[in-house]
């Protein structure tokens, strides 16, 4: 879309490094079919990728969500020593955005090989704050999080990054097999911080 800024930071740690957030591009298909090996990764997202083909064709759907408006998602990566993008390690997405709406949802993944490294909570922070200041205009003032009840590693990052727990939410197979927790967040008003961004 026009005049949004595509491209965010999360700071690095002092264990590990900053983090590169930006649109899926094609280039990532093979790598996203060996992250989708991990057999935790694929037990939890809706969309498991099984082949480059597949991965050619979710890569198309993110991008299509950034034309259209309503989705974005954003391939992480690891920042060199150099400043130059690193491999990958996440995925973070703001979905379900329609102008006027005053709630939108987020969600995110961390490869296997990078997990313990503050990701998922860096990758949703700089998600959730870019969110806020992005579509603070079009009404925006409430995130949602969903997991399933048994994945206490996502429960522990919505809880980390502010994301409160709001209800539990009854199984709707097959993308949700058993019940799940909502979590939400409220814009604070006026936005007290702008995650650092580059166009």
């Amino acid at each position: 879309m026009d005049g949004i800024i595509t491209r965010l930071t999360a700071a690095a740690t002092a264990s590990a490094p900053a983090l590169s957030l930006r649109p899926w591009r094609p280039a990532d298909a093979a790598g996203l079919v060996d992250l989708h090996r991990d057999e935790a990764l694929r037990r939890w997202v809706t969309a498991v990728v099984h082949d480059r083909a597949g991965a050619a064709r979710w890569v198309q759907d993110q991008q299509r969500g950034w034309e259209a408006g309503h989705r974005f998602a954003f391939a992480v990566s690891e920042v060199r020593a150099d400043a130059t993008e690193g491999e990958l390690v996440g995925h973070a997405v703001l979905k379900n955005v329609a102008t006027g709406s005053s709630s939108a949802e987020v969600g995110y993944w961390t490869a296997a090989h990078a997990r313990g490294r503050g990701v998922a909570p860096r990758a949703l922070e700089t998600l959730t704050d870019w969110a806020f200041t992005t579509f603070a205009d079009g009404g925006l003032t409430r995130l949602e999080l969903l997991h399933q009840v048994d994945n206490t590693a996502s429960c522990r990052v919505a809880r980390k990054c502010g994301y409160e727990l709001s209800s539990l939410l009854p199984a709707g197979p097959p993308a949700f097999p058993r019940e799940g927790h909502l979590h939400t967040r409220r814009r604070l008003s006026p936005v007290t911080h702008v995650p650092e961004q580059h166009s």
